[in-house]
């Protein structure tokens, strides 16, 4: 059985939102965020303290984008569900471009934002840093736009992991305020993403999961 460890909307989401889609059997162990200062005993799990933390037997992954990739082989190896992007696929490029894009490049500006424009006390709140990552990564949605313009999907013209990846990365604006800051197709795209079956269990099994286990299931969280 796989096991996810993950916060409500943090970054965990993007394997869950995965596992949902491919309809694939987990057990989900929901963490109060940070699970590294509010669930010390984590630490004997993951040390980085971090989530996503994804166990399957001896195999142990923390990073998203990585897990993502592993899942949508790992569980469908016939690739029947079409959310990898083969090697000898047209889009095989852009869709491993475009899988490490939505963390690398998309969400890690927006911890910035998160941290010194809401997380940190007020004395050491930043927001001239916060604005000036936000805007950063408004100007990194040029890349996503240019492809949307033309497709419905950032590779392969079908919903492959590399659209969980990026897809998270504009839920998370969501959380800070930047949707209106959107480029049409990327709002177009965003909605798209968001009405989907899997992303919508996604959202429905984490706030199950939240309250069986005790965490708050409206929690705002930041990618952990």
């Amino acid at each position: 059985m796989i096991e996810l460890y993950h916060c409500v909307n943090a970054r965990s989401f993007r394997p869950l939102w995965t596992l949902e889609e491919l309809g694939a059997p987990y057990q989900l162990h929901m963490l109060p965020f940070p699970p590294r200062a509010l669930q010390r005993s984590y630490l004997e799990l993951n040390p980085l303290g971090t989530i996503p933390l994804l166990v399957d037997g001896d195999t142990r992954m923390t990073e998203s984008a990585a897990i993502c990739q592993y899942l949508a082989q790992r569980c469908d190896p016939a690739n029947q569900r079409g959310l990898a992007v083969l090697p000898d696929e047209p889009g095989y490029g852009a869709w491993l471009n475009f899988l490490h894009h939505g963390e690398a490049t998309l969400t890690f500006p927006q911890t910035i934002v998160l941290r010194y424009g809401r997380f940190e006390p007020d004395e050491r709140k930043l927001p001239q840093a916060a604005d000036d990552y936000a805007k950063w990564f408004i100007a990194r949605l040029r890349g996503i736009d240019t492809v949307l313009q033309q497709h419905a999907f950032v590779a392969a013209d079908r919903f492959t992991v590399a659209d969980v990846s990026v897809g998270y990365a504009l839920m998370l604006a969501r959380e800070i305020d930047l949707v209106s800051r959107f480029p049409p197709a990327v709002a177009a795209y965003a909605e798209r993403l968001q009405q989907r079956d899997g992303f919508r269990r996604a959202l429905a099994a984490q706030r199950e999961a939240a309250v069986a286990q005790g965490i708050s299931p409206s929690t705002s969280t930041g990618p952990a």
